[in-house]
């Protein structure tokens, strides 16, 4: 039987070299996400209730259109690095892989079709 530290266990394994990255670019997100999120909700505010042709004259002008579509990437960017840290985390193997590659998809779809809904309404 060996008894093996820690430390001597790890040895030769490497780093994946990423993390620092992964980090700081979920940090960004989450301060663009603490800056946008109240803009979008003070924007979208007042036209809640209002009819489909208040609203579409409403995202018709810049500001709004573009607030809320910096919301949409920035929130799906940051719902996609946050999703892929828990799947590695706690999913392992082939399921591993098809569980990010399927949230990516599903992150970049859902900020597709937003910024669609938004450039149909602006346009």
């Amino acid at each position: 039987m060996r008894y093996l530290t820690d430390r001597k266990r790890a040895e030769g394994m490497g780093s994946a070299k990423t993390g620092t990255g992964h980090f700081w670019a979920m940090k960004l997100s989450s301060v663009a996400l603490l800056i946008l999120v109240p803009l979008f909700v003070f924007t979208f505010g007042s036209v809640v209730g209002e009819d489909h042709a208040t609203v579409t004259a409403y995202f018709a002008h810049p500001v709004p259109a573009i607030i809320a579509a910096l919301t949409i990437i920035v929130g799906f960017e940051h719902f996609k690095s946050g999703a892929q840290v828990m799947i590695e985390d706690y999913v392992h193997g082939t399921a591993q892989k098809l569980s990010i590659i399927g949230v990516t998809c599903l992150s970049y779809a859902a900020m597709a079709t937003g910024l669609f809904a938004i450039a149909k309404m602006a346009l």
